[in-house]
């Protein structure tokens, strides 16, 4: 990857140790990585629950959640009335 000296900024740690990254990354999460030469390199991250997570690694109910979507977008709603009496007392 190329990178033009725009893409550089000079930063010197806090005597905490701490880098800034600027407003654009506030409340963003980073994996660090220490590079065998020195470097570190911050990549931004998206946390999923685990119990989640298993919509991602199922793909048929993945196509079938971003179908749902896509229909309720454009407006192919069904009401199927109230669904109250599947709910347990712990909900």
């Amino acid at each position: 990857m190329a990178y033009s000296h725009q893409d550089l900024e000079l930063k010197r740690p806090d005597s905490a140790g701490r880098i800034t990254l600027g407003k654009e990354f506030a409340g963003k999460t980073f994996t660090i990585q220490h590079q065998p030469n020195g470097d570190i390199l911050l990549s931004p991250v998206v946390v999923l629950h685990e119990r989640e997570a298993w919509l991602y690694q199922n793909e048929q109910a993945l196509t079938q959640v971003k179908t749902g979507l896509d229909q309720s977008a454009s407006g192919q709603l069904e009401d199927l009335g109230s669904f109250t009496k599947y709910l347990k007392d712990e909900d």
